[in-house]
């Protein structure tokens, strides 16, 4: 019965961190909407460092 209780929690509190996560991820995408000034609105993952060595110290280079 408590291991049952443990899943459910567990469940449960995952499900409302990755609801928190959307949530908060939607208010700052239509704020960055809604201020044009501060530049486009970028996605998870869009910035330096993803798949370039600008993260190690060399440079982007793009194309």
């Amino acid at each position: 019965m408590m291991l049952l209780l443990k899943a459910m929690l567990t469940g449960g509190t995952i499900l409302l961190l990755v609801g928190g996560w959307l949530w908060v991820t939607k208010i700052t995408t239509n704020y960055a909407l809604r201020h044009p000034e501060f530049g486009p609105p970028r996605e998870e993952g869009g910035g330096c460092g993803g798949s370039c060595s600008c993260k190690s110290g060399g440079s982007c280079k793009n194309g």
